[in-house]
Formats: structure tokens, sequence, C-alpha cells
């Protein structure tokens, strides 16, 4: 937990607020106490969402909804607000891990304990489906793991039956793998999708892992829709129940009712959360949460030094003592997500991360004359040696000047946050455009949440340079040459000696079709399997430097002494084609191709090249200026293929139909220059300047 910090309010309502349990992209949650010492998770609607209307109604909705279900199975609200500028909603506070939580550190749940949370479950969401609700998130993370039984948490996307759902801009209103499959195509939805991602949660229960899984969310999406569960780690005595769960046709799953009856669970089922290793770790929990807010015999003197915001005999100290000595506790934020009092961890689910709000895509500009830059350029904010900029959704990332790295809007260039203990020239890479992952100075992993800068889980990864990221795990070279994958449960999944020597600097590297390609500075390319980091290939002598591979599908695109497709699994070369001139001294090769809509787009010497997936001509060749080594991918956005040009020269959009004048935006000074675009922007770092420029 972290304590209260500038502009955060020492009191809502009858709580006074003792720290920040955890900030999202709508809200904030604390940890509150009222008058008799009875502790409770304090959600706020962030202020500077206050106003937009869209959110409000889905806050009040939260509030409304979280309150018309009684049942015994969810985290009671206690109070709620909706008056003035501060909408607050407090919410029951439970101890106990959550079930992702309580499956990743003992293990899956034996068959007694699944049933019971097969029939405590069904039996909540029966009531919540009685008030006309549908819950519509049920999943591992919104489960609760208390002593008097599971808890259900979250009813920020509850919706009445049918109803649409509304969610913020941008958001997945659906977690990918337990979402229902209408809730995946955007149908109107009812309780059998509750009883879809019922069947999904107690899959991963019984079996240590999820029903469906895949490389990118989109497959993971796909195989709900259109695939079957993995059920094969599933004891075969409980497959009859999740079964009929993920029938495609919501009208036939079972009702609740018939799930709760089906399974058979033991007649003293108290006892299965009193007992082992996890039974042993929620009462840890309570008794953590009893010596957080235990009232000091005697009266209460009021706020002293010692006190967080005055509370009765609540005394800050006590409050992180508690957290800190082994005394984590969960606070169900009622609409909100789970947080752990527990040095700031964040969930260990990487979908109750809040996704960076999605922006209006720029209007295209016009394709004639200079461009004249959408803002900017703003001087002496970037370090000269940053990587390239990074846009995640609503902001720019990038090495920020004086250290660390900074995120600017891509709207108008207004700082968001910055971070000044990152180690920009290790990279940053965006993880499933929810997350900007860092490396600190000690070569500890980072994560931040892109739209707040708030931060996340880390990992002790000894991380030399950042490689590659998505959804599931991100990439990258140890400070002693080894390769590393982290999942974003931040657990280490393999560590493994690259295929080939990786002298004279960090590589560079494309993730794709299960596998990582790597582009050494010696021009020398491996691939290895994302799955194990096991040796799939090696291909020596591509390039005469660290040229990035393009991923498209099952082909890698090489560039250097050859334009070059290959077999991502195999290593197969399917065709390659010889440069104008072949390389000599830093010029001439080919430069690190871009793939786009299935047309490859790369330099050849001074010319524009853009084929298509078999190495035919998708578009007549078009002449530059002149680029020199680092070579940089072209960017494509818009109707434009974009290139940073040498010299006085800058940045310049070619017509991607190889027809037409190019347009060209002028900038001094020489390399280092870098560029990357998203939603008709780019944005351009130049030295220590950065501006966004319209594409046409």
């Amino acid at each position: 937990m972290k304590p209260l910090g500038q502009g955060d309010p020492l009191r809502l309502g009858p709580y006074r607020l003792h720290g920040v349990l955890g900030e999202g992209g709508m809200g904030k949650v604390y940890f509150g106490v009222d008058a008799s010492a009875r502790p409770a998770a304090v959600k706020v609607l962030l202020p500077e969402l206050a106003h937009d209307g869209h959110l409000a109604e889905r806050f009040l909705r939260e509030a409304r909804t979280a309150q018309a279900v009684t049942s015994e199975g969810v985290a009671r609200v206690l109070a709620a607000d909706l008056a003035g500028g501060r909408s607050w909603i407090a919410t029951e506070f439970l101890a106990g891990p959550t079930l992702d939580d309580a499956v990743t550190r003992f293990g899956p749940l034996d068959d007694a304990a699944v049933r019971e949370v097969a029939r405590s479950l069904a039996g909540t969401l029966q009531d919540v489906h009685a008030t006309g609700l549908v819950h519509r998130d049920v999943k591992p993370p919104n489960v609760v793991l208390t002593s008097r039984g599971p808890r259900l948490i979250d009813f920020g996307i509850a919706r009445p039956e049918h109803g649409l759902t509304l969610t913020r801009t941008g958001q997945i209103p659906v977690t990918p793998g337990y979402g229902a499959p209408e809730q995946v195509l955007g149908q109107r939805v009812g309780p059998a999708a509750d009883v879809f991602s019922l069947g999904a949660v107690l899959a991963y229960a019984a079996a240590g892992r999820p029903a469906y899984t895949g490389a990118e969310i989109t497959a993971v999406l796909y195989e709900v829709v259109h695939g079957e569960p993995d059920l094969a780690a599933v004891p075969e005595a409980l497959r009859y129940l999740l079964a009929p769960c993920f029938a495609k046709d919501p009208k036939a799953r079972p009702l609740p009712s018939q799930v709760a009856a089906a399974a058979a669970a033991p007649r003293q089922p108290e006892k299965l959360w009193k007992s082992g290793r996890l039974g042993e770790e929620i009462r840890r929990r309570e008794v953590a949460a009893r010596r957080v807010t235990a009232r000091p015999a005697g009266p209460a003197t009021g706020a002293g030094p010692d006190t967080a915001g005055g509370g009765p005999g609540v005394s800050r100290r006590r409050l992180l003592l508690a957290a800190a000595g082994g005394g984590a506790l969960l606070a169900a934020a009622g609409g909100g997500t789970a947080w752990w009092l527990n040095r700031g961890a964040a969930p260990s689910d990487p979908f109750d991360v809040p996704p960076a709000a999605q922006v209006q895509a720029a209007p295209l500009g016009s394709a004639d004359g200079t461009p004249t830059p959408l803002w900017g350029p703003l001087q002496d904010v970037a370090d000269v040696g940053s990587p390239a900029p990074l846009p995640v959704r609503d902001v720019v990332v990038f090495g920020a000047s004086g250290g660390g790295i900074a995120a600017r809007r891509v709207t108008d260039g207004r700082e968001r946050w910055r971070v000044g203990d990152a180690k920009a020239d290790a990279g940053y890479l965006s993880i499933g455009d929810r997350l900007v992952a860092t490396a600190d100075a000690e070569g500890t992993l980072r994560t931040w949440v892109a739209a707040t800068g708030s931060p996340r889980w880390t990992v002790d990864a000894q991380v030399g340079a950042l490689l590659a990221a998505d959804a599931r795990a991100v990439y990258l070279l140890t400070t002693d040459g080894r390769l590393r994958c982290v999942g974003t449960d931040g657990k280490v999944r393999w560590t493994q000696r690259p295929p080939l020597s990786l002298a004279g600097g960090h590589p560079v590297a494309a993730l794709g079709a299960g596998h990582l390609v790597l582009c050494t500075q010696t021009g020398d390319v491996a691939a290895v399997r994302a799955a194990d980091g096991a040796r799939a290939w090696v291909r020596k002598g591509q390039a005469d430097g660290a040229l990035r591979p393009a991923v498209d599908g099952g082909t890698v695109y090489l560039g250097g002494r050859t334009l070059a497709a290959v077999e991502v699994a195999g290593g197969r070369q399917l065709w390659s084609l010889e440069p104008l001139r072949p390389p000599r001294r830093g010029a001439g090769g080919w430069g690190p191709p871009a793939v786009t809509g299935g047309v490859v787009h790369a330099l050849d010497c001074d010319a524009l090249r853009s084929l298509h997936a078999d190495g035919s001509q998708a578009a007549d060749p078009m002449m530059v200026a002149g680029v020199v080594p680092p070579w940089l991918p072209p960017v494509v956005q818009g109707n434009g293929v974009w290139i940073v040009e040498s010299q006085e020269t800058g940045v310049s959009g070619l017509p991607r139909s190889g027809r037409g004048q190019p347009q060209t935006y002028a900038l001094a000074g020489g390399p280092p220059r870098t560029i990357a675009a998203s939603g008709n922007r780019l944005f351009v770092l130049n030295h220590a300047t950065l501006l966004a420029l319209p594409v046409y």
C-alpha cells in the first residue's frame, strides 16, 4: 500500500483514508476505516474523468448494481455518496487470496474444493440473476477465497439482462478466455454468459491453467468463438461438471442451479478454507486485517503524529507494519479490482490492468507541401540517445532528458508521467497495449500502466536489454548474455544461452509465429522457440549489422546482403532479392523491412521498394535522397511510407502507391533521428526534440 499523496483526500464520508490500495485507468482505491474501526475499500472516480458523462454513468450504475445484489456470496456495499465532485463507493474489505493467486501459489484445487467453488459461485450467480443482472466478468481474479468461502467481486461491467455493455472507450468488454462467445462477438448477453465464464473459472481451478490459450489476445478470443476448451488437465471426475458450461449456444448451457446441484459439494465446506496451506494463508491475512484495525485500550485521543488521517486507533505505523510484516490483505473494491496491501504490488492477472484510453485518430493531412506539426517541436525534452518513440494508445513514450523515461499525450504533447529511475537505453516495450515495460539500473524488470504511469509488477530479471513483448510475456537479454522470458504473471518462464554469439552489442528482435527472431550486431540471424527458448535455426552472414527483422504470419523478412523471406518455424528460405549495390563500408544493401497489409516495404540502397509476400513488385520503386546507417525500418501510416533520410533532408513520406510526390519535413543536425507512428500521427525524435506530424 502506498501512503496518501498530494491531492488525495483525507476523508470521504465517514471514512478516514490511510493509504492508496491501487489506481487504474478510471478510478483510485483507498484503504479507509470508519469511526467503528471497520475497514473498507473506498473507490473514487479519477477527478479528470468526473466530467465524462459516459464514465460517470458507469460509476453511478456500478454503485446501484452492487447495492442491488444482497447475496452472501458477494462483497457488500457499505456506503456510497454520488453527490458533489467526489463520487465514491465503499465496499466490504475481504481478507483472503484471489483464486488465481491461490492456484499460482499452491497449485490446482483438489476435487472437494473445486466442487465447493462450483456450488458457491453458481448459487451466487443465481442470486445475481434473480435481480435481473448479468455479472459479465466472472474470472479467477474476481473470486476471493475467504474463511467463509468464495466471494464474487467487481460489478463494474454488470448490466441488466440483455443490456449492452458500457465500457470506457478502448477497453475490451470481456476478459479473454473467460468471456462467452456472444460477448466476444459483441452480441447481447444473458445469464448464460456468466455460466460459460463459471465453467472457465472452474477449469482453471481444477487444472491450474486456462481452458483457452493463445500467443495473442486475438488468438484466445478466436478459440473461444471457434475452438474447444482444453480440459486435458482437468481430472476426469470433474469434466462432466464443466463441459456443458462451454456450449457455444447459450441455450444449451445449464442453469446455475443445475451446476450447483451437479457439483455434489462436501457437507462441511467451511473446513476446506480453514485447513492446509490455503487455510493457513487465509488465516494469516485475517490476523493481519485485525491487527491493522485493532483499537487501542482506552479512549482514542485523535490524530497524533503517528496517525494516518486521525482515525481512532489506526496508526500509519501499525498499518504499514501489518502490511509489510506478512499481513498481506485483499480489498474487494465492490465495482473495482482487487488490490494488494503488500509493497504496492498489482493484481497477478494482467487483464486486470486497465488499458490506456483509446483516442480518435487524427484527420489525414494534405499530400501537398510541407506538413505542419500537430504539436512541437518540443525542445530539450528527450535524451539524445533515446530509443525510437513508443506510441501506446493515448501516450508516446521516450527516453527523457535528464534520465529515465517520459510519456506525453499523443493529442497535444503535454507530459502525462515520468519515471526517473528507468534505464532508457535498455529499451522499453508495450505489453498488450496496456503496460509499458522498462528496466532500472539494477536490471529489475518494471512495468507501468501506460495511461497513468502507475507502477505494476516487477521482476528481478537481470535485464541487459529488452527485446520484444506480447500480451503474455516479455523477452530480454540478461546482463550476462542469456535470453530470458518473463511471463506477465511475473514469473521467469525460461532462461537459455543464445544459439549464436551476441558479441558487439545488443541484438534486435521480432516476435511472431511462436518464435523470437534475433539479428546480432554482426548481422547473423537466429530464431528460438518462444515457448521454451530452444534453438529453431541460425542464418549466418545475413547483414553487416543489426537490422530488425519483420514477421508477418509464418514468414520473417530479413534485410542486409539480400532481402530474404524465410519460414519462421524452420528457417527455410522462400525467396531472396539482391540489392542494387551490395553492402560496403556502411552503404548499399537492403535496410530493415516493414510489413503492412501483406506488403513488404524496405529501402534498397537509395530506392524504396514495395513487394508482395511472394517477392513480386507491389508498387513502383521511389528514389530517396539517401540514407546512411544506422538504418531504421520504414513506418507505414495513412497513405504513405515514412523514412528518415540522411543529412539535412529530414523525414519523408512516400506514397504507398509508388506514384506521386513525396512529402518532406526538414530536420537539422543529422542523426540520431527516430520515428514511430500511430493513429495518423507520426512521432519524430530529432536529437533532444520531439514533435508530431500529420500523415496523408
